[in-house]
């Protein structure tokens, strides 16, 4: 699959490059597994610029200290045709030689999956720090640190009380692909067979994640028949893909994680629901999988005082959303193999599951648009007079309303204006609107 998208983090690496020709940058760039942190780095220093930038990238495989060192020896003697004399079984031996020699000449490196040097030696950080302290003024690095268990990289370098807190001069939170970049995609590869159902089957599926829509492209999987597929069928890399990916996360306590990732993506998304088929105190829970692993939103009603106790919980990441609602669900199923069996459940309940992702995916396209001051959804204690999307242009007083479903059918706009009467008080000389979207609209947007 091409190169796509990426050109604003592209432009950033380039001038972070430049930077570095004549003071020392330490970037961290961090995003979920899957996400592109990889690809997107090979391509900001294709073969012939890494060749004049003296790049080197370090992978940091669960291998002993003195393994890596070997290994990234003998990347160093290669890429830059030097010889490097000496022993050397300690990371903090190889940094330091490594900024001694960005004095006299400009290095790029790479240090990917930066985190895991946690549980190979903890020390690592305070003696880079340490290093990096010393040489960072006379030196010409541009280092990259990547991570992809996002608790451990934000711990790393955002936490006061870690030694390279406040190292970093710049941070890059690597997203996942936008509603455009998966429409180009889809269309690319879809040609005749591109429309709305298939294109909102894609945005639910892969989430906008590289890795899964480099997969689905790969596999021509690109209709939401061929797609599921793909997903379960026997040895799909999609079965065990949410324990792949976060149970090094959350660690010994993955299954009440799991069991809360469950409950949320059946609709379950209050504290009270989830307490209440768990039994138990889900507080902490929830707000380390809001804050601490960046997995769920707390989101509140749009206009909502900032005390409101009035929210819901929902999983960011789409794809994620999918796997706990329907393949670590039915895991028993998926254990003996009965992959048709879910396939089916799946397929029975799309209609009614996909809904919910098509007022996010008209939530994504109003902020791409860029017309507004804020956009979010509404709903009173008790989940009355809900309203899917409220956007507001303060500076123009535009008041924008919209009702989503898959069929423009089942809209009344009658019953948006009924519901939306409370808040159109509250904002007297704008200029109201009401939408219908379905599933028709991402065909023309």
């Amino acid at each position: 699959m091409k190169f796509y998208n990426r050109e604003l983090e592209l432009s950033t690496l380039d001038k972070i490059q430049k930077k570095s020709l004549t003071a020392a940058q330490m970037t961290f760039l961090v995003g979920r597994r899957r996400i592109g942190k990889t690809k997107l780095i090979l391509q900001a220093f294709r073969k012939e610029d890494a060749q004049q930038n003296n790049f080197l990238y370090f992978f940091v495989a669960k291998k002993t200290e003195e393994l890596l060192c070997e290994e990234y020896i003998t990347q160093i003697e290669a890429t830059l045709g030097i010889k490097v004399f000496g022993q050397f079984s300690q990371f903090k031996l190889l940094f330091e030689y490594l900024l001694e020699l960005s004095t006299k000449q400009s290095l790029t490196i790479v240090i990917d999956e930066f985190q895991e040097f946690s549980s190979i030696n903890s020390s690592i950080y305070s003696d880079m720090q340490n290093s990096w302290d010393r040489y960072k003024d006379k030196s010409k690095i541009n280092l990259l640190l990547c991570g992809s268990i996002y608790s451990l990289m934000i711990k790393i370098f955002e936490n006061a009380k870690e030694p390279l807190f406040g190292r970093a001069n710049k941070k890059i939170h690597l997203q996942p692909f936008s509603i455009t970049t998966l429409k180009e995609i889809l269309s690319d590869n879809l040609n005749s067979e591109y429309n709305a159902r298939n294109m909102l089957a894609f945005y639910i599926l892969t989430g906008g994640v590289a890795k899964y829509t480099e997969l689905f492209v790969e596999e021509k999987a690109l209709t939401l028949e061929s797609m599921l597929d793909y997903i379960f069928e026997a040895n799909s890399p999609f079965l065990t893909e949410g324990k792949d990916i976060l149970i090094e996360e959350f660690g010994k306590e993955y299954t009440v994680y799991f069991s809360i990732l469950s409950l949320i993506a059946s609709a379950k998304t209050s504290r009270s629901d989830i307490e209440s088929i768990l039994n138990r105190d889900v507080g902490g829970y929830l707000d380390k999988l809001d804050t601490q692993y960046n997995i769920i939103n707390k989101v509140k009603p749009i206009f909502s005082k900032s005390g409101s106790r009035t929210q819901k919980y929902l999983i960011e990441d789409n794809f994620l959303n999918f796997w706990f609602r329907f393949i670590y669900k039915y895991r028993s199923a998926i254990e003996i193999e009965n992959y048709q069996y879910v396939k089916d459940i799946v397929k029975r309940d799309w209609d009614s599951y996909s809904g919910r992702f098509l007022e996010k995916y008209f939530i994504e396209k109003a902020k791409l648009s860029k017309k507004y001051s804020n956009i979010g959804t509404y709903w009173e204690r008790g989940n009355k007079n809900e309203i899917d999307i409220i956007a507001i242009n303060e500076s123009e007083k535009k008041l924008v309303f919209s009702e989503v479903k898959l069929r423009k059918s089942k809209i009344s706009i009658d019953k948006l204006k009924l519901k939306s009467q409370k808040i159109v008080k509250k904002f007297n000389g704008y200029q109201i609107s009401y939408h219908a979207l379905s599933l028709d609209d991402i065909s023309h947007s």
